[in-house]
């Protein structure tokens, strides 16, 4: 199941223009942005519904491998193993797994890069009991 995706953009205010009123008629919007300080890279909108940013944008270079992709886990013993496996597939870590709460108090997420320089991520929001 998949969690939200992200696209890169070559204008972020054009692109989160264009966005906020192209999906108004289908009941998303713009629910959250995160900095550059932020996140230590690039600046992020996330468009959503119901309070779930689904469809991230952001800024940098211009796509190189694709997409990033999320997907969801149960557990943070999930995203763990994620990031293993996929590190021991051949991919390249970027982004070992931890709380990003930047987003929020729970977003535990680990990124790889793919055998094609695709962004892939694993990410639970539950807290850990």
């Amino acid at each position: 199941m998949l969690d939200h995706i992200g696209v890169s953009t070559s204008d972020y205010a054009g692109a989160k223009a264009f966005y906020t009123h192209a999906f108004a008629p289908l009941g998303l919007s713009l629910l959250m942005e995160v900095t550059k300080e932020q996140t230590g890279a690039e600046a992020h909108a996330g468009f959503g519904r119901d309070g779930k940013a689904f469809f991230w944008i952001g800024t940098g270079d211009k796509p190189k491998g694709g997409l990033h992709i999320a997907f969801a886990a149960a557990t943070r013993a999930q995203v763990d193993a994620f990031h293993a496996a996929a590190i021991a597939a051949g991919g390249h870590d970027n982004g070992k797994p931890g709380l990003r709460p930047h987003y929020h108090a729970n977003y535990y997420g680990a990124f790889v890069i793919d055998l094609d320089g695709n962004n892939i991520e694993a990410v639970c929001h539950v807290a850990e009991t």
